[in-house]
């Protein structure tokens, strides 16, 4: 799964590409779908996971 599977904006995937995220973290991957449908996610990861890409991205 890339971060174009998971539905963020084009400008938001170039960013991501520009500065070398080419794939999701696990915690990424199951928290940005159901945040983008405009559902509340809890999460947890360990540190270091991309948690807060997780949250802040969508």
């Amino acid at each position: 799964m890339t971060f174009d599977d998971l539905g963020l904006s084009p400008p938001l995937l170039r960013a991501l590409k520009k500065t070398g995220y080419e794939e999701p973290t696990p915690i990424q991957r199951e928290a940005i779908p159901p945040a983008l449908a405009g559902r509340d996610v809890l999460g947890c990861a360990q540190t270091g996971t991309g948690k807060t890409a997780a949250f802040g991205l969508p």
